[in-house]
């Protein structure tokens, strides 16, 4: 690699960890705040309602509460499903999200039912007419909820007004170039001052700030949407006679900054499960010539950045490892795994180009990555010249999408198939 290049990435990585930083949020939270105040201008909360996703109908039955809960002025965007771009396996996220969302439902104290199929396309487009038609008036939360829960339930949906085509249509394009423009890209997304939080399970971090703002009309309450997390802390200590769990398939991807974040988390979990964990590495989406949208490359990377921060795990500091990085990275994984260290190498690899910059695609790089792992530089040097790992990283590949999943971190222990770093705790359930 050209040393400008080097240089280039060095800088990003600079920039980036000072934007990242617990600091860097805080001084854009301040900014927005004081801007907010010198124009006497409410919290504004803005909302993207889907009506056909799943994820949304869980969201929309958060509005009520939330304004209740709040002072915030609630605003409320009717979309349509994202482009391709945003999701490129449409068939495979929309049978999850019907899975996932039943899943998560109960941990709000939410139902999801009558989730094996979409609903009409001819009913989605009554749907989106009655919520537009509503969307600027004051019964906007009664109909999202009345229509939503119709929608989704097989139901006929409520005689209510509709707006003509052609205004729906131009509210559906208008809110979604608000929703780039504030840095989302799939409904169920809630926006407030230059942050996006997506889903219920993102809602405590909105809590949170707004409690800081004192915008809280009961701040000794509990909040409403708490984050649900893994109980796991350790490992499972040397002399345990626990007879070994069920395996678990950890789909993985060196430049994924979700996995990066994860992936200790995952192995202490096993431990204390005494489950064997069998590192399923892919390739980047990416180099797989799957599209990641700049909106949507930089809510991952700052939506993983607050994820750490909470969690307390090492990140922020990153070198992208796009490219040859990750294929040398990559071609490391089938040596570590006969020297007995792929967990130790992985979490190495991991943090060091996400939490500390190292850029691998350099000796002096992944020379460090890989000692500090326990692996010998002249063994290392050996496997570098090794392209087997290519077909085991598209076995992997298949295997993943065979089970209906595509995008990493993912899980598949026993019955239960999990996307997302933030499933840790579903994971840990389906080890009991």
């Amino acid at each position: 690699m050209p040393l400008k290049d080097d240089l280039k990435k060095a800088l990003v990585s600079k920039v980036m960890a000072r934007r990242l930083s617990q600091q860097g949020t805080a001084a854009r939270r301040s900014k927005v705040e004081k801007k907010r105040l010198r124009q006497a201008r409410p919290h504004c909360v803005d909302y993207f309602n889907q009506v056909d996703d799943p994820y949304s109908l869980l969201a929309a039955r958060a509005l009520k509460p939330l304004q209740k809960r709040y002072d915030i002025q609630l605003k409320v965007h009717i979309v349509g499903a994202p482009d391709d771009a945003m999701v490129p396996q449409r068939a495979k996220l929309k049978a999850y999200s019907r899975r996932d969302a039943s899943l998560i439902a109960p941990k709000y104290g939410l139902t999801f039912a009558h989730c094996d199929q979409d609903p009409d396309a001819a009913e989605i487009d009554k749907a989106n007419a009655m919520l537009v038609q509503a969307a600027e008036g004051d019964t906007i939360l009664d109909v999202i909820d009345a229509v939503s829960t119709a929608l989704w339930s097989g139901q006929s949906l409520p005689p209510l007004p509709m707006a003509k085509d052609e205004d729906t249509q131009e509210h559906m394009v208008e809110a979604a170039r608000l929703r780039k423009q504030l840095g989302h890209y799939l409904g169920a997304a809630f926006c407030y001052g230059g942050e996006s939080y997506w889903g219920l399970d993102r809602l405590h971090y909105l809590e949170e700030r707004l409690q800081a703002l004192g915008a809280d009309k009961h701040p000794a309450a509990a909040p409403l949407y708490p984050a649900p997390l893994a109980r796991s802390k350790g490992t499972q200590s040397a002399g345990s006679k626990k007879a070994p769990e069920k395996p678990i398939d950890f789909f993985v991807s060196l430049r994924s900054p979700y996995s990066a974040i994860v992936a200790k988390r995952v192995f202490d979990i096993a431990g204390s499960a005494n489950a064997p964990v069998r590192i399923r590495y892919v390739l980047p989406m990416v180099m797989r010539g799957l599209p990641v949208p700049r909106e949507k490359a930089l809510y991952i990377v700052h939506d993983a950045a607050r994820e750490a921060h909470r969690l307390e795990v090492p990140f922020g500091r990153f070198n992208d490892p796009l490219g040859l990085p990750t294929e040398r990275g990559l071609s490391l994984m089938p040596l570590a795994e006969d020297k007995g260290v792929s967990q130790a190498y992985l979490i190495s690899f991991l943090e060091g180009v996400w939490a500390e910059g190292i850029n691998a695609g350099t000796d002096r790089g992944l020379r460090t990555i890989t000692e500090r792992a326990g692996l010998v530089w002249s063994d290392v040097q050996l496997a570098l010249e090794d392209d087997g790992w290519r077909a085991i990283a598209e076995a992997n590949r298949q295997e993943l999408f065979d089970l209906g999943l595509w995008g990493v971190p993912s899980f598949h222990c026993g019955d239960a198939l999990l996307w997302g770093q933030d499933r840790l705790w579903a994971l840990e359930e389906a080890l009991q």
